[in-house]
């Protein structure tokens, strides 16, 4: 069997350079054997500001531009609701907070982004003396429910092997490889933190980050906003909000654990004042980087062999962004931007 590309895992990153090979009519093959969960157990927030400094994230229009194109792309394809428009208030933690946002307010590439505007805390349950601050342009993508039906579109139309990739079994031959029965001309990986096993890119700076979610039912909390405080504090349905996330460089398993759950609890409790049950704790690893910076490019000596990693927090958002930008190196060979190129570490 011959394709154009075989794509090492279907998370964030992958699903959107298959949309970018799905578009240009490009043939190809997914492995994935779900050993990765840091996208199906993300938040899914899009947000163009950092929050925690006001400033703006990198290529902030560029990015939504092209994610909410594409999530609307697969809402229609896969037949599914993923993206949720939500606005997002900022928590003020005092009256100097307040000032240092209505500051950045006024800023070129702020101004659109953040409202000037105070927002009143008007609910009871609901710790915020000093009112909120709105941004716009928010919203929330419903990863897992993406990956699952995104997963089985490529199943049932004989796109995906459920297999651990087995880089022992890789052959480099001329103008490509072959994989036991299979001949491509390129090969992406995209395996988040599964990076760490790659003997082919475990030079490149990887920073492993376990996060860990809860979801509470409170049925007295009554908001209809995602509440950036100590935590995010995100509304789901029927009463039920997802609380999130830690970070922890230590603990890297994919399981649950108390100590999580405790941090997280303990924050939780000094943004709202109404009773809430734990009904659910998930955790993955997310693949982060030093800079922040997304880690894509192309092998130093391997020719056709390539990554697409690194998506770390924001990977709702940056995900097909920079699946389109390896898409152009690859077919184009559009230079990719320093500033996600892999050859920023060599």
């Amino acid at each position: 069997m011959k394709v154009d590309y075989i794509i090492v895992g279907i998370g964030l990153a992958g699903i959107s350079f298959c949309e970018e090979l799905i578009a240009n009519n490009k043939t190809f093959v997914v492995f994935d054997d779900a050993s990765q969960t840091s996208s199906t157990v993300a938040g899914g927030l899009y947000n163009p500001v950092v929050l925690k400094r006001f400033t703006s994230v990198w290529k902030s229009r560029e990015q939504l531009e092209i994610a909410l194109r594409i999530y609307n792309a697969l809402e229609k394809k896969l037949n599914v609701k993923l993206d949720y428009k939500i606005p997002l208030y900022r928590k003020f933690a005092s009256l100097e907070e307040q000032n240092n946002w209505f500051a950045a307010s006024d800023k070129p590439r702020l101004s659109e982004y953040l409202s000037a505007n105070l927002v009143k805390n008007k609910n009871n349950a609901v710790n915020a003396p000093y009112g909120f601050g709105e941004v716009k342009s928010t919203g929330r993508i419903d990863v897992k429910t993406l990956i699952d039906a995104y997963k089985s579109f490529l199943f049932q139309n004989n796109l995906l092997i459920e297999n651990e990739f087995q880089y022992r079994d890789l052959i480099v031959i001329e103008n490509g490889f072959q994989y036991k029965n299979l001949v491509s001309h390129n090969l992406i990986f995209s395996e988040g933190f599964g990076m760490s096993k790659n003997p082919f890119f475990k030079d490149l700076p990887l920073v492993p980050t376990k996060g860990e979610l809860l979801t509470i039912y409170a049925s007295q909390l009554n908001i209809d906003y995602v509440l950036k405080g100590p935590v995010f504090l995100i509304p789901l349905e029927e009463d039920l909000y997802l609380v999130g996330a830690t970070y922890d460089w230590n603990d890297l398993s994919n399981k649950p654990s108390e100590k999580g759950k405790e941090t997280l609890l303990t924050k939780l409790k000094t943004l709202i004042n109404c009773p809430f049950e734990v009904v659910n704790q998930l955790a993955g690893v997310r693949p982060t980087v030093k800079d922040r910076r997304p880690l894509v490019g192309k092998h130093r000596e391997i020719n056709n062999m390539y990554i697409l990693n690194g998506l770390g927090t924001r990977g709702v958002m940056i995900g097909p962004y920079v699946a389109s930008e390896l898409f152009n190196l690859v077919e184009n060979n559009i230079p990719l931007e320093e500033e996600i190129d892999i050859n920023r570490f060599y």
